[in-house]
């Protein structure tokens, strides 16, 4: 693992020797210790202005170094492009960023919310699996801006600004962490998740989509949310107390998905000849609101599956019925942009709420209930080979 690292924070490549270290700022043999100092690398690169130990050069392959002006020894491992602090054992087990992209009011924030708040909790114990912040910041950011006011205050989060008027804005990062039986040995398996944060705006032009690049390009699985309300076909299978999107101002998924699409080949350089191996997980959210319009018995009308395998059938039937449903909902061009394009996808119908919002961005049920609001990231971890999954079923 000596070459091809991607920095979860700014998703620069860079080989692990070339990993620098931050003095701790504790006193070295001499009992003197390092003033703290701005750091102009991180707050250029990622908007953070205080002070601390100063960055320095060292064999990026091992967890400490000692700072030859001090003397102190740290195990604090720094990107070397942006200088922010990586998560620990970072290039020595394998892990995999796992990117979220979404329209302009796909409901993405509420998403994300929510996954991660089922990953800590539910699914959690379900896989015995543990999903911690990588860093203070995202402990803290994730629990102030995000869980608290969804989960205690029942308030939507407000719509995320354009990344031109937030160009510092830094990443959550969380590790995911499950045990793998493989063979005579068990291994902790690790899944880097970077949620970058970007405005619906970001997406609706090729201009914005790039500032995205170094995201999408890095990331070893996308989940890619869309807005179903915003398809003409799906108008008049709205549930009447459900919110219409906007008319003016939403971008249609096919051109969400062809932009995004056309970003990845330039990115990853695929040729004409080629599909881009990124697998991705086309997740359509707010299902809720066309409840009324689904089979009875159907996939999306029964409970998420159980037990500590993902479970292949069932995400397979979920798939070819919501690849059906594109017919009657005038989409059929996302169907032919993923088939001539990528080599690996799978369709999703999930909502993070389990009720449409109220007119004012509150929980209108007053509790948050997901439905398979968890099935797009463990179908992805399931293709890496992180979770185990069941064997499909014989035709």
């Amino acid at each position: 693992m000596s070459s091809g690292l991607v920095c979860p924070y700014c998703y620069l490549r860079f080989r692990e020797k070339a990993i620098k270290f931050r003095c701790s700022g504790r006193p070295g043999p001499a009992q003197q210790a390092c003033a703290s100092r701005r750091d102009e690398r991180l707050a250029s690169r990622m908007g953070f202005a205080g002070l601390l130990p100063p960055a320095f050069e060292a064999d990026g392959r091992r967890l400490s170094a000692v700072h030859p002006d001090c003397g102190a020894e740290t195990n604090y491992r720094l990107c070397p492009e942006c200088h922010s602090r990586l998560p620990v054992h970072f290039g020595k087990i394998d892990s995999r960023l796992i990117a979220l992209v979404g329209a302009k009011e796909s409901g993405k924030t509420v998403f994300m919310t929510v996954l991660l708040h089922e990953l800590m909790n539910t699914v959690g114990v379900r896989f015995d699996a543990a999903v911690l912040g990588a860093d203070d910041e995202t402990r803290d950011s994730f629990r102030r801006r995000y869980e608290a006011p969804l989960y205690e205050n029942r308030q939507l989060a407000a719509p995320t600004q354009r990344a031109t008027a937030q160009a510092s804005r830094r990443p959550l990062v969380f590790t995911f962490s499950v045990r793998s039986n493989g063979g005579l040995r068990t291994r902790q398996e690790r899944t880097v998740l970077s949620f970058f944060d970007t405005a619906g705006e970001d997406l609706n032009t090729a201009e914005s989509i790039e500032q995205n690049v170094r995201y999408l390009a890095s990331a070893d699985g996308i989940i890619l949310l869309l807005d179903p309300l915003t398809m003409r076909g799906t108008r008049d299978q709205i549930d009447v107390d459900a919110p219409r999107p906007a008319e003016q101002g939403l971008d249609s998924p096919v051109n969400v998905l062809g932009r995004i699409t056309e970003l990845l080949q330039l990115a990853l350089k695929v040729k004409p000849t080629k599909m881009i191996p990124t697998p991705i997980a086309v997740a359509f959210s707010k299902m809720d609101a066309l409840r009324g319009g689904l089979v009875e018995n159907g996939p999306l009308r029964r409970p998420t599956p159980n037990g500590d395998r993902f479970d292949t059938q069932d995400s397979a039937e979920v798939h070819d019925y919501v690849r059906a449903l594109l017919d009657e909902w005038e989409g059929a061009a996302i169907d032919q942009t993923l088939r001539h394009n990528y080599a690996r996808y799978r369709y999703f119908g999930l909502s993070a709420l389990g009720a449409p919002p109220t007119a004012d961005r509150r929980v209108a049920t007053g509790v948050v209930q997901p439905y398979r609001v968890a099935d797009p990231f463990l179908w992805l971890l399931s293709e890496f080979g992180a979770i185990p999954r069941t064997k499909p079923s014989k035709p």
